[in-house]
């Protein structure tokens, strides 16, 4: 992509004018971008970026359909069209899978060892090859920069080769810059598709059979493929069929094939409405930034202001920002089949105890956060010394340093862009409802490639924040994996006493034969040295001194640990 192109990726949306009303949709929905497909869906691979979509990607696009197989692409056709490894058409392949928008698709529903053979279909496959060539919005500036700096703990100790700033610092530099509301990013990712729709609508649209490639269509079966970019639906409703949002399909007979409609409709139909609600959320940006806000979509309000925020946003994910020394309890009531972002929390310890669908940890630092099950993806980026507990589909640690994962995770984990003294580690905690939720989610406890880690590229091309001036491409440094004699469980409290129990007892998750003997050494060790305590031939009163030094000094180590906050949250709570 061009220089030139990147300012317009970056530059405000262009001005477009007013849509004709439409009488036969409802006046009340509004056109949005599917954020899981910007936020999940991009692969820092060189060979899956198109400079110049329409030129490039048309040709691939015929040579992905002589390899189809009842319009669908395994993961070999995957590999030779694109020149790419078979591990990473494998990870083409999962990746679009976490993030299609029709959960009945074969893909969705495919067992791991079917996941090559059955495939994508193909128009899901171009559109998922076309956002690659998406940049990011660049972090904006924070309103009250002094304040927050206050809030954050000081310069990390090392340099990483690629740049002398930490990964929070890095999204921190440049006057204090922070993660985009959601507001901002849906408008960015507007401007992305009003600007490409019409290369979109050509790669999709099908010829009129004899009259050539001038006389384009889309059949309603098409048209729900854009559905992986674009929905429909109010705040707080559930999302419909995307071809019921418009005039020409939404009628349709069930029983008969609907009629294709000409491309230039379908084109003109969705530039209307995204040049609508490009004007409705413009409109909404400028008037927070020309007067209080109460949206509780606003991803980044006060830290200092309003710590320990969680929003309860009615459409996107809940977001849980500016948590600091403290403990905080989500559980299934209240996240149930949502998505999640932890944004900036710090010397904290945060239990997200739900089925989720994705999660996002970004910005964080000394922080343990323990999630649920999450049935589709989650990411991390930009930590510092964060202990992440989860079990998951699929993980994606990006730019972060001296973190540790415990994963309980069935695709292998995605290590992606400038990351320093990762560790990894198989899944090590349990709360009595795990198993009902990795049920709910769809997760298989069989299958845990917490060891397996894949690393990707550490520039990552849709990610500005990532390209240090002047230094080129190279691997992602990968996770080591923790030594088993440091492999402890994780015990979460019993924070709801009198709430109805689940009926998991032990970690589902079937432990390593090195981790396995190393815990029962441990546990072994700990019983003779209970037992030697306990016959140690003293007088009362020295058993007494012996027992008040220990209390004393596992009492140092609980404030020295912070692990005292723990206990005090749980008294209050």
């Amino acid at each position: 992509m061009t220089e030139e192109q990147d300012l317009i990726d970056q530059s405000p949306p262009p001005s477009a004018p007013d849509p004709e009303p439409n009488s036969s949709t409802n006046p009340n929905s509004v056109i949005h971008p599917r954020r899981v497909s910007f936020e999940h869906g991009l692969l820092p691979i060189q060979k899956l970026v198109f400079t110049d979509p329409i030129q490039t990607l048309a040709p691939v696009k015929q040579k992905l359909a002589d390899a189809a197989s009842n319009n669908r692409v395994g993961s070999a056709a995957i590999a030779d069209v694109l020149q790419i490894s078979g591990d990473h058409a494998r990870l083409v392949l999962e990746t679009l899978g976490s993030v299609l928008h029709s959960e009945s698709d074969p893909l969705v529903r495919a067992k791991p060892e079917e996941v090559d053979s059955v495939g994508a279909d193909l128009r899901d496959l171009i559109l998922f090859l076309y956002i690659q060539s998406y940049k990011k919005l660049l972090p904006r500036t924070h309103k009250d920069s002094a304040a927050v700096a206050d809030v954050w703990p000081s310069t990390s100790a090392f340099d990483g080769y690629l740049s002398a700033l930490s990964p929070i610092q890095l999204v921190r530099s440049n006057s204090r810059r922070f993660m985009p509301s959601q507001a901002d990013d849906e408008a960015h990712q507007l401007s992305y598709l009003q600007k490409h729709l019409a290369n979109i609508i050509s790669l999709l649209a099908e010829p009129v059979e004899g009259e050539g490639d001038e006389s384009l269509v889309f059949s309603m079966e098409a048209f729900e493929h854009l559905g992986f970019l674009v929905q429909f639906g109010d705040k707080g409703s559930d999302v419909s069929p995307l071809s019921q949002a418009t005039p020409f399909f939404a009628n349709s007979d069930p029983d008969m094939p609907a009629v294709p409609v000409p491309a230039s409709q379908v084109h003109d139909w969705l530039l209307q409405n995204i040049a609508s609600a490009l004007e409705s959320i413009t409109e909404r940006i400028s008037g927070k930034e020309n007067g209080p806000s109460n949206d509780q979509d606003d991803a980044m309000s006060d830290v200092c202001a309003a710590p320990n925020k969680v929003a309860p946003s009615t459409r996107g994910p809940c977001l849980i920002e500016g948590v600091s020394k403290t403990s905080l309890v989500k559980q299934a009531s209240d996240l149930r089949g949502r998505s999640v972002k932890v944004v900036n929390c710090h010397d904290s310890v945060i239990y997200l105890l739900a089925p989720l669908r994705y999660a996002t940890v970004h910005g964080c630092s000394d922080t343990t956060i323990v999630l649920g099950a999450v049935g589709k993806a989650i990411k991390v980026e930009h930590c510092e010394r964060v202990h992440v507990i989860v079990a998951a589909k699929r993980v994606c640690i990006a730019n972060c340093r001296e973190c540790v994962f415990f994963l309980g995770v069935n695709q292998r984990p995605l290590i992606v862009g400038d990351n320093h003294k990762l560790q990894v580690a198989p899944y090590n905690t349990f709360y009595s409802h795990l198993e009902e939720h990795m049920r709910e989610v769809g997760l298989e406890p069989t299958i845990n490639k917490w060891d397996k880690p894949l690393a990707l590229g550490a520039v990552d091309p849709h990610d500005s924040l990532s390209h240090p001036a002047g230094v080129a491409d190279a691997q992602a440094e990968s996770a080591a994996s923790v030594d088993p004699d440091q492999f402890v469980n994780f015990l979460i409290p019993n924070w709801f006493s009198g709430a109805e129990l689940g009926s998991t007892k032990d970690n589902p998750f079937p432990l390593p034969d090195a981790y396995m003997a190393a815990q029962q050494r441990n546990l072994k060790n700990f019983e003779e040295t209970r037992r030697s305590l306990k016959e140690a031939p003293l007088e009362e009163n020295r058993k007494r001194e012996l027992s008040s030094a220990l209390h004393v000094y596992f009492k140092d180590w609980l404030y020295a640990s912070g692990n005292i906050r723990q206990l005090y949250c749980l008294q209050g709570d």
